[in-house]
């Protein structure tokens, strides 16, 4: 739920205001003229890269990555021109600089209520010493997913010392990270589910996620997820009257900001051999490319995760070591061949 003060403005109305408000300072003396029109020129090329009919408040940790890596690849016709290098992408100095531009821009509009969650913080992509901008691994490996979801799955059964049975959160803490290691919604869809989105139809579970842009989807839920669900809706969610799924001990919907905190500590109980930090949004890559990986049907990743477009789901795959090995041992056109894929005819 969208709180009643957030303004809905579009990358280029943000942009302008924030221009204005940027040459504004500079007639105190908190900024020299020459460095806000450098915030200037970062912010159009935000609004180009965004695009000027995009809300800013629709915008993702993983629609910023994308921003900055157009950004780096972007043309430089001075640094081309100057040092003799082919392919004249942004100096890591260029890159760094865009990038403290928009956080400005975003830091700004959080607190101008142009945004619920300033989308850089969940931005995956880092300045390297050498070299500019990259994307940091964000998918788990299987394994590392495997030991998540694993100890999510083993709620104890004993209370934690210091807290009353019906202060304790685990079996909704299981259910957190089970829907976002095998569904992949965004966090934003998670937080705002009710108890009366999820229905049984021919024996399966699903869920009826309410996405961006007014979409509705239903995704069927794994049987063991289902299981975990129900359990929690029995005998693990607080006996209240509000419709929200996920619920704090005190009975109040949790809120995005939550959702970060729950699955750290569902990792400080993974092997730490298998453990590793991950962000909501890093378990929707994850998703992605574990069901790619096996081979779904690119369609179907693609109605799970809610895109309109099939190009989309390129940003949500990581690549996994071992893959291409994996892929090549099992290839299609040589399964089933007589005498296996050595024999020679």
């Amino acid at each position: 739920m969208r709180p009643a003060e957030l303004d809905r403005v579009t990358v280029a109305e943000a942009a302008d205001r924030y221009v204005e408000l940027v040459r504004a300072r500079t007639v105190t003396g908190a900024l020299s003229p020459s460095t806000a029109e450098v915030y200037a020129r970062d912010v159009a090329t935000l609004v180009e890269l965004a695009g000027d009919a995009t809300v800013l408040d629709d915008l993702t940790g993983a629609d910023v990555d994308a921003i900055l890596l157009a950004f780096a690849r972007r043309p430089d016709g001075r640094r081309a021109a100057g040092s003799g290098e082919r392919g004249g992408g942004q100096s890591p100095a260029s890159q760094a600089r865009f990038r403290r531009s928009i956080s400005a821009l975003f830091k700004h509009a959080a607190l101008a209520g142009w945004v619920q969650l300033n989308p850089m913080t969940g931005s995956a992509v880092t300045a390297k010493e050498r070299g500019g901008l990259r994307p940091q691994r964000r998918a788990l490996t299987r394994e590392q997913a495997q030991g998540l979801i694993g100890a999510a799955r083993a709620v104890p059964d004993a209370a934690p010392a210091g807290k009353r049975r019906d202060q304790r959160t685990e079996l909704r803490d299981a259910v957190i990270v089970l829907l976002l290691a095998t569904v992949g919604p965004r966090v934003s869809e998670l937080v705002r589910a009710n108890v009366e989105d999820f229905f049984t139809n021919d024996g399966v579970r699903y869920w009826r996620i309410f996405g961006k842009g007014g979409r509705t989807r239903d995704v069927p839920l794994p049987e063991d997820v289902a299981r975990v669900l129900q359990e929690y809706l029995a005998r693990g969610r607080p006996a209240v009257r509000d419709k929200a799924l996920l619920l704090s001990w005190r009975g109040r919907r949790l809120a995005r900001g939550d959702v970060q905190a729950v699955i750290d500590r569902v990792q400080a109980r993974v092997d730490p051999d298998q453990r590793r930090s991950v962000t909501p949004h890093g378990l929707r890559h994850t998703t992605a490319t574990h069901l790619l990986a096996d081979a779904v049907d690119m369609d179907a990743v693609r109605r799970v995760l809610g895109h309109s477009d099939l190009s989309t789901l390129g940003r949500y795959r990581d690549e996994l070591p071992g893959e291409l090995e994996v892929a090549m041992r099992a290839h299609p056109l040589l399964r089933g061949e007589p005498g296996g894929p050595r024999d020679s005819g």
